[in-house]
């Protein structure tokens, strides 16, 4: 399996707009964050987690195929604004957009001319994959499971490809659904500042929630500026903990 971070920053990206502090200003290429979605090549099938406003950008410098699926964890815009861009991989076919059914409605009324008995043909071949956390579903050969979180009160789904699990944008995650998160080689998880914040896990809570899992490695993603500089906060972690960045690889 390889996994590349496409975008590890929160939904104003870093730098933010209008921001002058140190974290926006810096000159180190790993504080300058796209939106969160990471890509994973495994058997043989290239899958995306989340489709981003900086989807095109993010997609411009890696090599054009297939994409074999989109697995989406909400509607909120950061995560589904890139969604129009798939228009050129439609070439290939329809691009399956993997969701649950509260997002498929929310993905139809943003994007009527995608679903109408008529479409011009400048509109994305998308097809929707309805999902739920109770089952898991194949691409492929590629089992895919989902994992119920908690985004304050929106219900959202992570996901578990193998030993590989991709949480975003976690506040909490129900007791239940711990028992897939276990013997988990390599955990990437949300961790958005230190300071408490009503919707997403702050460093330390996700650090906890770490110690609980117990991966082999972790990386924190939904990153915002207010995390600090990214050379100061990875010394603060454990070993065996690290902030990732845009274009991070790793293959395991």
């Amino acid at each position: 399996m390889k996994v590349q971070f496409l975008g590890t920053g929160t939904s104003t990206g870093v730098p933010q707009i209008g921001c002058n502090c140190t974290v926006c200003r810096s000159g180190d290429l790993r504080d300058k964050r796209l939106r969160a979605s990471v890509r994973v090549e495994v058997a043989d099938k290239s899958l995306v987690i989340d489709c981003t406003p900086d989807f095109r950008q993010q997609m411009l410098p890696l090599p054009f195929s297939k994409i074999d699926g989109v697995l989406l964890t909400h509607e909120h815009y950061d995560h589904v604004g890139g969604i129009d861009d798939l228009r050129p991989f439609s070439v290939f076919g329809p691009v399956d957009l993997f969701m649950e059914e509260q997002l498929e409605h929310a993905i139809r009324e943003r994007m009527p001319y995608c679903f109408g008995p008529v479409r011009y043909g400048g509109v994305p071949d998308i097809a929707i994959r309805k999902i739920s956390e109770k089952n898991s579903f194949y691409i492929g050969s590629v089992e895919v499971i989902p994992i119920r979180v908690m985004h304050f009160k929106l219900p959202i789904l992570g996901y578990r490809i193998e030993n590989f699990v991709y949480l975003t944008d976690v506040k909490i995650i129900p007791e239940n659904e711990f028992d897939k998160l276990k013997n988990v080689d390599t955990l990437v998880i949300s961790a958005l500042r230190k300071k408490e914040h009503i919707s997403h896990q702050t460093l330390d809570q996700a650090l906890e929630i770490v110690d609980r899992i117990g991966p082999g490695k972790a990386f924190f993603t939904h990153i915002s500026h207010e995390m600090g500089l990214h050379e100061v906060v990875e010394k603060e972690l454990p070993s065996h903990v690290m902030l990732a960045y845009d274009g991070l690889e790793l293959s395991f």
